[in-house]
Order: C-alpha cells, then structure tokens, then sequence
C-alpha cells in the first residue's frame, strides 16, 4: 500500500460540499462542547466545593441520550431527518445562550445542570439525525473515509478544547467558554440549514422503539457490532483507575496522571491519520474485531506495565485500536442498515456509546475495590479479549466482505 492510501482519505471533504460544510461545523461545535464542559465543571465545582456535584455533571449528560435516544431515533426514521437536525440544534444553540447568561449573572449549580440535561436531551435527537446523512452525502465506497473524518475531528476537538477552555476560564471566566459555545453552535446552525432535505423513506409497519429492537436483534452485523462496543467498554474502560494506578505504581506525579489520557487521545489521532490503512478495507467489521481485541490485549498489559513510559505507550496502543474499532463499527452498522431503520440503529450506536465507557468505569472502581487495580485492568483486558472473540466466533457475518 502507498504511503497516500495509508494516510486519512480527505475525499468525501474535496467532493461534497455538503459534506464538507457539516464536518467543519461539527469540528467548531465539537470544539465548543469541550470547553463548555470544562467550564460547567468549574463552575459547578466553584458553586459547591462536591465532588458528588461534579459526577452529577456527567450524570445529567448521559441520562437523557440513555433514557430517550430509542424514541428520538423512532421519530428520526419518520420525518424529514435534516429539519429534525435542524430543531435540535436550535435547542441546543438556545441552552448555550442560557449558560452563558447565567454565567454572567451569577447562576446557580442546579440551573446549570438542568440547562445541560436539557441541552443533551435535544442531543439525543441530533445525534442519531446526524449520523444519518452520511449514507445520503456520500457514496458507499467514501463511508469508512467520512466516518473517519467525523472521528479526528472529535478527536481534535478532545485535544484541543479542554486547555482553550481552562485559558479562556483563566482570562475571562466561565461565561466566555459558553460565550465560544454559543457561537460555535450558530456556525453549526449555517450548515444545518444548507444541507439538502432528507426525507425518511416511507416504511409502514417498519417504525417505533419496538420495530427498531427487533432489527437490532434480528439483524446479526449490527447487533454483533453493538455488542463488540460494549464488550470493549464495560469489561476493559480503564479511565476510572487512572488516579489510583498512578499514586500506587507512578509516584502520584499528577503530570503523569494527565499524560493518561493524553496518550489515549494521541494514539487516536494517529491512527485517524493513519486511517487509509482500514477505511477502504472490504472487511470492515474484521477491522472491528481485530481493533477490540487489540484495545483488550493493550490494557492488560497496561495493568502490569513496569514503568510510566511502557504504560503510556500501551495506552497510545489502545487509544488507536479504539479509534479504528469505532470507525469500523460505524461503517459495519450503516452499511448493514436499511435507510428506514438508520434513525434507531444510530440512536441505539449512540446509547452504546455513551452508556458503555460509563458502566465500565463503575464496573473497574468496583473490582479495583475488592481487588487491586492491577487486577481490575488485567482481569478487565482479558475479559474483554474472551467476549469478542466469542461475538466473533458466533457472528461469522462480520467476518464477511462487503459487497459494494
């Protein structure tokens, strides 16, 4: 392979516009988010001096994609997906404008939480919206390559939005991240409103929560690709461990503790860069596999690493079979989807997503507790190895090439 089909395949940005315009607004409003939840961190934390306050920060994000994802990717599969996009980010742009005038006006911890959860109930609708048009803007072959460019994005904004935050926090308060999160969202609205309508494909009798749960079910691509993901995050999501691995093995350096997650998120930027390796593979849900089985092995033996640097190359290691797992799963679950279940199917990716890492941090400080952590990683990592090797075994259709 050449060193040009090796790196990230920028295609789908050169030959669709519409594409191009909704990957850059979603890298701005993605880079918005990220400094808006260091901001509601602080301010959360400045308002109560709880840590039980700031894990309910997180609490408030997640229940409502948790709670309401299914229903609002019922209702995707049934109107015009671009309006419904639309909608959300109107929601959502008007809860930035509210974090950032109670900001400025001295709010309350409570109002801020309740201003986030409404905010990410209006996520659980765009979300699984969004990850519906890239079946419509690009042709089949350009999948795995959008997706991957969705992924660096993410990735980027991950790296880069926490410290503009903690520096625009430093110089102007909290209200000025939410001030950047409100402006962000008005350059994703432009690109909503200039994407091409996107009408549902009519499905009688296809539609509701329970019509999507049984194509889950029924369907063994992407129920094996839902369940490689949970595999991979609630048996061996090592986040949670991550201050007590470094106090008992790394001297409690918090800069160490700090390069943890530095090197995940490096490791995915490379490989995203690197994304031509297996975007354009006919295989995409071997990728997968062979990505989550990675992810396990690199975490086991982060449990056991014998000094600080071996750990965070391991975690680079994992960072990047996380990121080629999660474009392949991407690509194995909208290619096996027909257009009248793609709503729900995206909802329930974006369920998985958000309520995978979260068990597995409980499920980690859990075992770490009557255990060790070395245990909890080593014992995580395997388990995870074991459960996708049996999805494999079992799911021979991910071990298919696709037909294009």
């Amino acid at each position: 392979m050449g060193v040009s089909r090796a790196l990230l395949d920028v295609t789908p940005l050169r030959t669709s516009p519409d594409f191009r315009r909704l990957w850059i607004g979603g890298l701005l409003s993605g880079l918005g988010g990220q400094m808006a939840v260091v901001a509601v961190l602080y301010q959360v934390w400045e308002s109560t001096r709880s840590t039980i306050w700031t894990g309910a920060a997180g609490l408030a994000q997640a229940l409502p994609i948790i709670v309401f994802g299914l229903f609002a990717g019922a209702l995707v599969d049934r109107v015009d997906r671009r309006r419904f996009y639309l909608a959300t980010k109107i929601g959502q742009a008007v809860c930035a404008v509210l974090l950032t005038v109670q900001a400025f006006t001295g709010g309350s911890a409570t109002l801020v939480l309740v201003l986030v959860a409404v905010q990410s109930l209006f996520v659980a609708g765009g979300g699984p919206a969004s990850r519906t048009f890239l079946s419509r803007l690009l042709p089949a072959g350009q999948l795995g390559a959008g997706l991957a460019l969705n992924r660096i994005s993410f990735q980027g904004a991950m790296l880069i939005g926490p410290a503009l935050g903690g520096l625009v926090i430093s110089e102007v308060g909290v209200g000025g991240c939410f001030l950047v999160h409100t402006v962000t969202f008005a350059v994703a609205l432009w690109t909503a409103i200039r994407l091409p309508p996107m009408p549902a494909s009519p499905a009688p009798g296809l539609t509701g929560v329970r019509a999507g749960l049984r194509f889950l079910h029924t369907n063994p691509a992407v129920r094996g690709a839902l369940l490689t993901d949970l595999a991979a995050t609630v048996l061996a999501m090592p986040i949670s461990l991550f201050p007590v691995v470094n106090a008992e093995r790394f001297g409690d350096d918090p800069r160490t503790l700090g390069l943890f997650l530095t090197a995940i998120a490096v490791g995915g930027v490379v490989a995203s860069a690197l994304s031509g390796t297996f975007t354009r593979a006919r295989r995409p849900g071997a990728v997968m596999l062979a990505g989550a089985l990675t992810w396990g092995v690199a975490l086991a033996l982060f449990g056991v690493a014998p000094n600080a640097w071996a750990g965070l190359a391991l975690l680079a290691v994992a960072g990047a079979a996380d990121t080629v797992a999660v474009v392949a799963r991407s690509t194995v679950v909208q290619r096996h989807t027909p257009d009248e279940f793609l709503g729900r199917a995206a909802a329930a990716e974006q369920i998985v997503g958000q309520a995978g890492p979260d068990v597995g941090n409980l499920r980690a400080g859990l075992v770490a507790a009557g255990s060790s952590a070395t245990a909890a990683l080593v014992s995580g990592g395997l388990l995870c190895v074991a459960a996708v090797a049996a999805i494999a075994a079992r799911t021979p259709e991910l071990r298919k090439p696709d037909i294009r």
